[in-house]
């Protein structure tokens, strides 16, 4: 059963080189554990989806230029995520501010190929 995803979720991109974390900003009634509770727009780069390290894929521009500078040599540069949807799917049953809870089998994606998957949701409540 799917899981809530809460402040301070461990995320994981398949591009990047580290781990990084979600920051869910506070909705006055939406806590678990004492801890805002996500929703599927939680998905703002910087804002909501801090950077994991370094980026390795060829598809961001700043990574291929370091590439073809160091003649073919994969060079990763710093990640800079770039989410231009929401996670999907969310729940089917739980409601934040009328969005969809956001729940740890959701998934997003990067404009540089990257998908943004939820390693650790921080709590252990599941919903249907």
């Amino acid at each position: 059963m799917p899981k809530l995803v809460i402040h301070g979720a461990k995320l994981k991109c398949s591009e990047g080189l580290s781990p990084s974390s979600l920051t869910v900003l506070p909705i006055i009634g939406a806590d678990v554990d004492e801890q805002p509770t996500a929703t599927v727009m939680d998905h703002a780069p910087i804002v909501n989806i801090a950077p994991f390290g370094m980026c390795k894929t060829q598809t961001n521009p700043q990574v291929a230029a370091a590439t073809a500078a160091a003649q073919g040599v994969l060079t990763p540069m710093p990640c800079v995520p770039v989410i231009t949807a929401p996670w999907s799917p969310g729940s089917s049953v739980v409601t934040i501010s009328d969005q969809k809870a956001l729940t740890d089998d959701s998934k997003c994606k990067c404009a540089w190929s990257g998908s943004i998957e939820i390693t650790d949701p921080g709590t252990g409540v599941e919903i249907d």
